[in-house]
């Protein structure tokens, strides 16, 4: 996928997102779920737990990438700016349908 979307393998340091939890959304741009080969996708929503954090991949981009990830992305994707457990702030996509506390793009 990051070949395809950047044209590049991006470097990034593993860390954990906080206060978030995954869960499994459908996706309803029939074109996006062809391309992707799946409609359920997994998606970022506000935890409802206190302590709830997911582990991943911090990725490292350029804003050219990051405009790119904004239009690739699903309508039922939006981006907010997340805190990580290393005290970096991050751009992550979470449910556009669900209110985050977090700061938008």
């Amino acid at each position: 996928m990051q070949l395809s979307l950047f044209g590049r393998k991006l470097d990034g340091r593993e860390d954990w997102l906080l206060g978030y939890e995954q869960s499994l959304a459908r996706v309803e741009d029939s074109e996006f779920a062809r391309t992707s080969g799946k409609a359920d996708h997994w998606i970022l929503r506000p935890a409802v737990s206190d302590g709830a954090r997911v582990e991943g991949t911090a990725l490292e981009v350029t804003d050219a990438e990051l405009e790119r990830a904004d239009k690739y992305e699903p309508v039922e994707y939006r981006r907010v700016l997340a805190m990580l457990e290393s005290g970096r702030q991050t751009w992550v996509f979470v449910d556009a349908r669900v209110r985050s506390p977090a700061g938008e793009a």
